[in-house]
């Protein structure tokens, strides 16, 4: 068999778009480019990847299955270079870094600040955005690599590794009904609105509890209306903790709850990305600032 990548990559894209046109406006190609790759790669492997009967193209069996094994491929060959433009790139001179906003940000100011002394030539940029946000900075290129509380999984083009976990806590307006309960139990939080976290595209969502609920895609802004007794919430241990937050809203116990759900910390980068000598040190000194739990 004679195919090739460029055959894969117009198969890849014509499936994950929906029809030969479109994946020639992704590829930057005339689409009889795409139809004729896509035909050849047909014959090569002996068989018809797609159904042409309707109007678009539709995968057929085979096709799907072939779809799996020619992303796994292409995939490989991203991480391949990723590994030699390790090998032959200096020092970068800029690096970006985009972070959610509910990160434990004092943890990450330690880091920058020994980043500043190990490279002090580096032209950094630091970017703050949603999880949404940031997956997207990183898979367009603006940002070299992303700091998430990861709850689904990631865009094909981004590799990720979980680095830490961090506490939730329920918190309560000082004044909510909520608030006066010692040891508060599920049928007590279900009588009351809670405030759950949310994607900024809604699609990924914080599980709730109560049947009375609104998502909210910040922790702060979920943290501001909790204060003013609109409805209580889990948060992350540190954002409970902040001076702005703390005095206006009570920890309750989940002494009588299921544990409050974990986040997951992670980092993510693009596949095709190389390890440059500030990625890996980013990474080196992560594994030192946040231990494993």
């Amino acid at each position: 068999m004679q195919w090739t990548l460029e055959q894969l990559k117009a198969f890849v894209e014509a499936a994950d778009n929906g029809s030969f046109s479109a994946a020639a406006r992704k590829l930057g190609k005339a689409q009889s480019r795409i139809s004729t790759a896509i035909a050849n790669l047909e014959i090569d492997l002996g068989f018809e990847l797609f159904d042409r009967s309707a109007k678009l193209p539709v995968l057929t069996e085979a096709g799907q299955e072939m779809l799996i094994d020619a992303k796994a491929i292409l995939q490989q060959c991203q991480r391949m270079n990723a590994r030699a433009m390790a090998v032959t790139e200096g020092d970068p001179v800029a690096f970006t870094v985009a972070i959610d906003e509910a990160v434990p940000m004092q943890t990450f100011e330690m880091l920058f600040e020994m980043l500043a002394d190990a490279f002090p030539d580096l032209k950094l940029t630091i970017l703050n955005g949603s999880q949404d946000d940031i997956a997207t900075w990183v898979k367009d290129e603006r940002a070299d690599i992303g700091f998430i509380f990861r709850v689904k999984s990631m865009k094909e083009t981004l590799d990720w590794y979980d680095i830490t976990t961090i506490n939730q806590v329920l918190i309560a307006a000082n004044d909510h009904p909520l608030a006066k309960i010692k040891h508060p139990r599920e049928d007590d939080l279900v009588k009351y609105r809670q405030l759950a976290i949310v994607d900024s595209l809604g699609v990924s969502r914080e599980l709730p509890i109560s049947p009375r609920y609104w998502y909210v895609d910040s922790y702060f802004y979920i943290s501001n209306m909790v204060m003013r007794g609109v409805g209580w919430a889990f948060v992350p241990q540190h954002i409970a903790q902040m001076e702005w937050v703390e005095g206006s809203v009570k920890v309750l116990s989940t002494n009588e709850l299921s544990s409050p759900p974990l986040l997951t910390l992670s980092a993510i980068k693009r596949k095709a990305r190389g390890w440059d000598k500030v990625m890996q040190w980013i990474d080196s000194k992560l594994n030192t600032l946040f231990p494993e739990q």
